[in-house]
């Protein structure tokens, strides 16, 4: 019996299978901010898989839809998180594809908590990034140390779910077993297009709704699945979208690949059409050669050995490519350059009041806004080049006397740079003095601006990519102008980081970052070109549920590279064909 897996449009979009900065590893942007200041001395990347057996059944009419997510336990006691699998519905034995990156520390006990969770068939079409933990059904958690898994010889450890008090019933709970593979560090990847023809109707008032499941041969002789394809409805000849594999999931050109192909099925009864087990290397023979290979159907009923059947299965596509990461480009010249804009619109409270995020505290004890410029700026001034920063300040009457969207934040009526945060603090502090807090909260004249100087580089061949960062209380005026500014700029080397302070409803600031999977679209009814947003309240961070690193960069790669990648951008030290 086949799985199925649900992060968007009910468990029929494909997983484990698309080029993103995930795909390649760890957030190498956050690791290498950390290695530079010495505090992962001997260190090692691992993947994570995920499975579980007989757990809990919370559904009444059907079976759990089981998630997992892990957290590292902090020095504090503080839980964070780390990653999510995809939901796998109606299974109360689940093998997740979507694999855990860690850094594992030698020096350091890193406790591991795993929790499992059944989700509501409501939240199905939802990214996982966007549940509500506290809305789903709790199932079970356990802990480990990430060295007990690792030491093991088989490197696998299963362990007991356990009741918290939070589950109903008592008794077995199921258990987790977690597995953990170094990560290969190989730029090596390959971009697959299958299709099928003549398949076996499995259903029977339509045509079978095809997709392909791909597993790689681990050495205690089972297999663990990497991707699988989007569902095709209703064919029998299906040619499904290409699949990108890096090195890490096949392991090399010689490892068996198992590819199942299964009919899908709501309620998570997928049956199986046929399968076949293919290396890398004869994938690719079955494409040079233009030949086909047969699917090969199991034993069932009276049947006690597999047959070879007339449905066939072809590769259309196989082309070798290399993955570049985040790093590769920065080492080879790439540069950072990070723009600040602050809010001065009057939502931010009066700056004489101490409620005010703008109050400045003579005892020295930092506003919200001098918070996030420092807490925020320690990381940006790493990864930026000149440190250098253009800034500017939005919705405030400037001393002319007039409303400004987009005014130099150090008062000069030419030159909008400053160095350095501690340049940043001081044009800060003195436009505070000198310009009123007012309103609106118009956004779109500072992403322009940014979109300009980014625009302006891209014309003149500069390898340099640009940031973004709008400090803000969350309170916009403009969306569907900020949407539009924000779609217009999506096809710049330029990335927006939104960072809220205070405790105002950012729930428009979510509407940009886009993590619900549909990209922004513009009142013209063009579509963003990909995900330039990403949000982070300082509210989270200060309460430790996110490292304020690990919240900034969280997207910053993956932005950069599909940037790189959708315009074919190599590395400065690479030949560009």
């Amino acid at each position: 019996m086949g799985q199925c897996f649900s992060d968007v449009n009910g468990g029929k979009q494909a997983v484990g299978g698309v080029a993103t900065a995930a795909a390649s590893g760890p957030n190498d942007a956050v690791d290498h901010f950390f290695r530079a200041r010495g505090e992962h001395s001997l260190c090692t990347q691992i993947e994570l898989s995920l499975s579980a057996s007989k757990l809990l059944d919370l559904d009444y009419t059907s079976k759990s839809d089981p998630m997992a997510v892990v957290y590292m336990k902090r020095r504090d006691g503080k839980l964070e998180e780390i990653g999510r699998t995809e939901v796998i519905l109606n299974s109360l034995d689940p093998t997740w594809i979507q694999k855990i990156n860690i850094t594992y520390q030698f020096e350091v006990v890193q406790t591991l908590i795993l929790h499992v969770y059944d989700v509501d068939s409501k939240y199905h079409n939802l990214p996982v990034k966007m549940l509500k933990l506290q809305d789903q059904d709790f199932l079970g958690e356990t802990t480990c140390a990430v060295s007990e898994v690792v030491t093991k010889r088989n490197r696998s450890l299963t362990l007991n779910l356990h009741n918290t008090n939070r589950i109903r019933g008592s008794g077995n709970k199921g258990t987790l077993t977690v597995r953990a593979d170094e990560i290969v560090t190989s730029r090596n990847a390959i971009e697959l297009k299958f299709r099928c023809s003549s398949l076996e109707n499995k259903d029977t008032f339509s045509k079978s709704d095809p997709f392909l499941r791909i597993s790689r041969a681990s050495e205690n002789g089972g297999y663990i699945p990497i991707c699988k394809t989007e569902v095709v409805n209703n064919n029998l000849n299906p040619t499904w979208k290409p699949l990108f594999l890096t090195m890490q999931q096949f392991m090399s050109k010689e490892n068996p690949l198992l590819i199942e192909c299964f009919d899908f099925n709501t309620n998570g009864n997928h049956v199986l059409i046929g399968k076949v087990q293919k290396s890398v290397a004869e994938i690719e023979a079955l494409h040079q050669s233009r030949a086909c290979a047969n699917l090969i159907s199991p034993p069932s009923g009276f049947r006690h050995h597999e047959k070879v059947m007339k449905s066939q299965i072809f590769v259309d596509g196989f082309v070798e490519k290399q993955q570049y990461s985040f790093l590769d480009y920065i080492s080879s010249g790439f540069e950072l350059n990070f723009m600040v804009a602050v809010d001065f619109t009057a939502s931010n409270g009066i700056p004489t009041s101490p409620n005010s995020l703008h109050y400045i505290d003579h005892s020295g004890r930092l506003n919200a806004y001098q918070q996030a410029i420092m807490e925020v700026g320690e990381v940006i001034q790493f990864y930026d080049s000149d440190r250098r920063f253009p800034a500017w300040g939005f919705g405030g009457k400037t001393p002319n006397g007039s409303i400004s969207h987009c005014f130099n934040l150090n008062g000069s009526p030419t030159d909008f740079e400053v160095e350095g945060v501690e340049g940043i603090m001081a044009a800060y502090t003195s436009a505070l003095h000198n310009v009123s807090l007012s309103g609106p909260t118009l956004f779109g004249q500072v992403i322009n601006k940014a979109a300009d100087i980014a625009g302006h580089s891209l014309s003149c061949n500069q390898a340099k990519y640009y940031v973004l960062l709008i400090i803000t209380d969350g309170v916009v005026s403009d969306l569907q102008e900020t949407i539009n500014s924000v779609v217009k700029a999506s096809d710049l080397p330029l990335s927006i980081l939104i960072v809220g302070v205070g405790n105002a409803d950012f729930k428009e600031m979510e509407i940009l970052d886009a993590d619900n999977g549909r990209r922004l679209e513009s009142i013209t009814g063009r579509v963003a070109t990909r995900d330039i947003v990403q949000f982070v309240p300082m509210r989270e961070v200060h309460a430790g549920q996110i490292s304020v690193v690990q919240a900034l960069l969280e997207e910053l790669p993956s932005q950069f590279l599909s940037y790189m990648r959708c315009r074919d951008v190599k590395p400065l030290n690479v030949p560009q064909l």
